[in-house]
């Protein structure tokens, strides 16, 4: 199997399992719905357990462009992949909220709400602070790369990786999860809110284009400043790719306030 379709096909997965727990919670007429949120954590987590199980051998089992980018600052992947690995991951977020919708066809137009049905397929936060939310995205991000760098130092763990990567993501779902939904992942919002839009959803609202930089750019910042503090602390090392990691990070920050700013006279609250 092609490293590419590994990775296309692991998230597929993993969308299908993430965003089918947070279906059956949340839409009306489930036999799930009104379960809470350790739930939906749960569901996450050993939806990221079957999609490492099922690639892990093959592409190493990213499933995850933030993923992607702090392997490749480590070394662990050549920077040659990371565009086709990034593109996969995002065509198989398409095809698991694709999968998701199918599976709950019948649920759609029983429920009203058109935020609960975008919240099946991509993330918003609890409280709609850009810089807030950048940050939320930011930490809990750099905590996944972290773990999944800390992970693969043990030996002692071989075999039992796809299990322990997804208690780790229960975790930040428990822990950190909160503020924003926790992405942490920018395919996995990107493709399912991709197919949010195109898909004959009944009764759907829009996408909330506006809010979806968050997920894609929190992430992606997260992920590598998460690389960056393990290579420095476990390997001694600072280069290039670390510098650029900095400036990203002044630069989302500064794109956070800036946004927040903008959007506080339409309801945006205000932590300043």
């Amino acid at each position: 199997m092609s490293v590419y379709f590994a990775e296309l096909l692991g998230t597929a997965i993993l969308v299908l399992f993430g965003g089918g727990v947070v279906a059956n919670v949340n839409l009306k007429r489930s036999n799930g719905n009104g379960a809470d949120w350790i739930v939906i954590a749960t569901g996450w987590g050993l939806a990221v357990t079957m999609g490492v199980y099922a690639t892990g051998e093959i592409s190493g089992a990213h499933l995850n462009p933030a993923v992607t980018l702090a392997f490749a600052m480590d070394g662990a992947l050549s920077w040659g992949m990371v565009p086709g690995y990034i593109i996969c991951q995002i065509l198989g977020g398409i095809i698991g909220g694709t999968l998701v919708w199918l599976m709950y066809l019948a649920q759609w137009k029983a429920t009203e709400d058109k935020d609960t049905k975008l919240a099946v397929f991509s993330t918003a936060p609890a409280i709609k602070n850009y810089f807030a939310n950048f940050l939320s995205e930011i930490i809990g991000t750099a905590a996944l790369t972290m773990g999944l760098l800390f992970i693969g130092m043990n030996k002692i763990a071989d075999g039992l990786n796809p299990l322990i990567v997804g208690s780790l993501i229960v975790a930040i779902g428990l822990s950190l999860g909160g503020p924003t939904g926790y992405a942490i992942n920018p395919a996995r919002d990107l493709g399912p809110r991709i197919a949010h839009a195109i898909l004959p959803i009944a009764g759907k609202g829009n996408s909330n284009w506006g809010y979806a930089i968050v997920p894609i750019l929190g992430p992606i910042t997260g992920g590598m400043m998460g690389a960056v503090i393990y290579r420095l602390f476990y390997k001694g090392a600072f280069d290039m790719m670390s510098v650029v990691s900095i400036v990203l990070l002044i630069v989302t920050i500064a794109l956070g306030i800036a946004l927040n700013k903008a959007k506080s006279a339409k309801g945006i609250e205000s932590i300043y």
